[in-house]
Formats: structure tokens, sequence, C-alpha cells
């Protein structure tokens, strides 16, 4: 039924326990996985804040590259310990939901699995939701894991 799963992940426990759901349904289906991080583009926060320097924004945006690295290694060591084949990506941009959606589509995806941190109320607000803005946008069906 399902050929190319696609998994975000930001790397905390419960990204963490989507990718394992995600991997076991690739491998019922014979499917392969996508992982996929988006690093949040520092430079217009940066700028944005009005304190512009290149060095703490180099050194920032390493440091991101190097978490997930971490992220999307845990999401290729899963699924090569469950025989599912993976291909992973890592995305730059100031919408994460927008870049999950494109790498879907660019990826042919047929699916999305990925977690809801659960915030609720006024945090909701003000943080938002990447994953309402995925389920609200996608065209392919999303599995939400709790």
């Amino acid at each position: 039924m399902f050929k190319n799963i696609l998994i975000p992940t930001d790397g905390s426990e419960l990204s963490q326990r989507a990718v394992k759901v995600g991997i076991e349904l690739a491998r019922l289906h014979q499917a392969r996985i996508t992982g996929i991080h988006v690093i949040p583009d520092y430079h217009l926060l940066i700028a944005y804040e009005g304190a512009f320097d290149p060095v703490t924004e180099e050194r920032i945006e390493e440091e991101a590259k190097v978490r997930a690295e971490s992220y999307l290694a845990f999401v290729r060591g899963s699924a090569g310990n469950a025989g599912v084949s993976c291909d992973t990506v890592c995305e730059t941009s100031d919408h994460p939901y927008d870049a999950i959606l494109k790498a879907a589509e660019t990826r042919r995806c047929d699916l999305i699995v990925m977690t809801s941190h659960g915030r609720k109320g006024l945090a909701a607000v003000l943080l938002g939701s990447e994953t309402r803005k995925v389920l609200t946008h996608a065209r392919i069906p999303v599995l939400i894991v709790r």
C-alpha cells in the first residue's frame, strides 16, 4: 500500500517514537522511508532581532547542522536495524511545515508519519503547530503518533 513514508524529526523523544512507528509501518508494507529535519532559518531570526553578527550566525548554523545530522543518524540507524531502506534530507526553512510538504512531493512520498507535541491553549497559539499546518495543507495521508 505505501511505498515511501516521510518521517519528519526534531530529535525529541516523541519524534523518535514516531520514527519507530514509521519504520515499523514501512517494514510491514515493504516500503522505504525518507527522514527529514528542517533547520530554522537563523539568518532571518538574527536579522529580525537587529543584532547581526556573522561569527555568531555561523556558529549557530554549524551547531544546528551537527544536531540535524545526529537526528538523521538516529533515523538511518533505526531503519538499518529494521532492514528498511532509508534516505534522509536536511532542509533550512523559516516554515518547517512547508519544507516537509515540499519534500513529500518531490520525493513522491505517499504518507507522512510525525508526532505532535500536544501543546494546548496559549502555548499552541503562540508557538503554532507545525503538525497542524502539515495536516491542514497535506495532499497525502498524515499519521500522527502520540
